[in-house]
């Protein structure tokens, strides 16, 4: 197969985004095609069934892990991902100087989802506060209780006289 031919999924990437779902596929199609057992643990495929797997396996990925993967002979080692992997793959897109990067590895994250919650709290937080920023430093409109507020999206809000929302009536 080459890569000029029509691929049944998005190929793998470097970065590794959207892994789950590229391995999702890939473990349904290796099914269809009566070689999913060759990515099972203690598996007892044949040398060509997995040398079957490993075609259509390559075949999707990125020509970068084509080469970081090119001694590789066994379909289960392409699947088989450990959370140290994954977490290590997650500490390489930081710039080797970062303090996050020192910060990150000595809180001492056991499991990939765990550091993952955590970047995504963080990104919320950070997002809260430049939200915050903005409407502080009046980059915001203002409205005034009692009056209609144009909030950009071409539609009125109208406040009763105590500041709740006032019924439409169309």
């Amino acid at each position: 197969m080459s890569n000029n031919s029509k691929l049944e999924f998005v190929a793998l990437d470097i970065s590794s985004k959207g892994y789950s779902s590229r391995i999702l596929d890939a473990e349904i199609h290796l099914d269809v095609m009566g070689l999913v057992d060759t990515i099972k643990d203690n598996n007892q495929a044949s040398s060509q069934d997995r040398a079957k797997a490993m075609i259509f396996l390559r075949h999707h990925l990125d020509e970068g892990l084509k080469m970081q993967y090119l001694t590789i002979k066994d379909p289960l080692i392409l699947e088989d991902v450990t959370e140290h992997a994954k977490l290590e793959k997650t500490h390489s897109t930081f710039p080797a100087s970062s303090m996050l990067l020192q910060q990150y590895r000595e809180m001492g994250f056991k499991k990939y989802s765990e550091l993952l919650s955590h970047l995504i709290v963080e990104q919320h937080n950070d997002r809260l506060m430049k939200n915050h920023e903005s409407y502080e430093s009046g980059n915001y409109h203002q409205r005034e209780r009692g009056h209609g507020s144009d909030r950009g999206s071409g539609h009125k809000i109208n406040y009763n006289h105590d500041g709740h929302l006032a019924q439409k009536n169309d």
